[in-house]
């Protein structure tokens, strides 16, 4: 298995959290348990929206890779406001050296605001540029909270993925997982909604029409998306299994990790085929970062 998307540091957001944090060593002692052979390691500390502690930088991830290259996959992470806080940012050059550093894409871009926005969209022209995919964080609104903005039904998204056809982008959180159904609306798709997908929504339309957008499995938003609906979720995964990626969001060493057992007991009870297993469990993530 190939996890697309871990975090190391510390991600507690009170002092009653008492959570262990995620140490390098912690992090392989979780994949080796799991059956994890490689993991994308996302830096953390790069927007100040999703920054509480002891949290990551793209030289944190970079080091963790180069102390365990056939185990950490690099990302790194740029804020759109950095460079001056312009739309004319020269993005590629940096991009580039982190390319050269062993980075696979960018992420997990979580600034709190609009994923149209101007700032945005040039960081994104960047990373098609320089060849690097993007994982990006979709919130509901500006203001407390992390993460790219979006409207209902995604028009804001649908826009940069027209726009930017060469960049490759992972969809994440519960902005973007809850419009995996059509009966969204403005309370639930910030959230974990539950019950039947009665009618598919937004997500597979998205994913089926555009080959530059796919679909981060990770966290508790990518899971609920996948089980609320088994019956649902096992279709779902059998038709994109081209454009899914699977991953947990490790945050916390004592984490659970409920996907796994999800896409294990799918593939070994017959729910989905172990060509959609095989794909959504690492042979996407081989083919798109050009792992060897």
């Amino acid at each position: 298995m190939i996890d697309i998307h871990t975090h190391l540091g510390d991600h507690r957001q009170s002092r009653e959290d008492k959570r262990p944090a995620v140490t390098l060593e912690g992090l392989l002692r979780i994949m080796d348990k799991e059956g994890i052979e490689k993991a994308v390691v996302l830096p953390s500390a790069d927007n100040p929206e999703g920054r509480y502690l002891i949290q990551v930088n793209t030289g944190d991830v970079i080091e963790a890779y180069q102390k365990y290259p056939g185990r950490i996959i690099p990302f790194c992470n740029v804020d759109p406001r950095s460079a001056n806080n312009s739309p004319d940012a020269d993005f590629s050059w940096i991009l580039e050296e982190y390319k050269n550093a062993g980075c696979k894409g960018v992420g997990e871009i979580c600034a709190n605001i609009y994923i149209d926005d101007p700032l945005v969209k040039n960081l994104f022209f960047h990373c098609g540029k320089v060849g690097l995919p993007v994982v990006f964080h979709m919130a509901v609104r500006i203001g407390g909270l992390y993460g790219l903005v979006d409207d209902i039904g995604l028009p804001r998204l649908e826009k940069v993925l027209r726009e930017f056809p060469t960049t490759i982008f992972f969809g994440h959180a519960m902005a973007f997982w809850a419009e995996i159904a059509a009966e969204v609306d403005e309370e639930t798709r910030g959230d974990y909604p539950k019950g039947p997908v009665s009618k598919p929504g937004r997500i597979p339309e998205l994913l089926a029409k555009y080959p530059n957008l796919y679909g981060d499995l990770s966290a508790g938003s990518g899971y609920n998306a996948i089980s609320r609906d088994p019956d649902y979720g096992y279709r779902f995964l059998e038709e994109f299994q081209n454009k899914l990626l699977f991953g947990t969001d490790i945050c916390f060493l004592d984490q659970d990790l409920p996907q796994i057992k999800f896409l294990r007991e799918a593939v070994n009870n017959g729910k989905i085929s172990k060509g959609a297993y095989d794909k959504i469990t690492y042979q996407n993530a081989v083919k798109i970062l050009k792992l060897k």
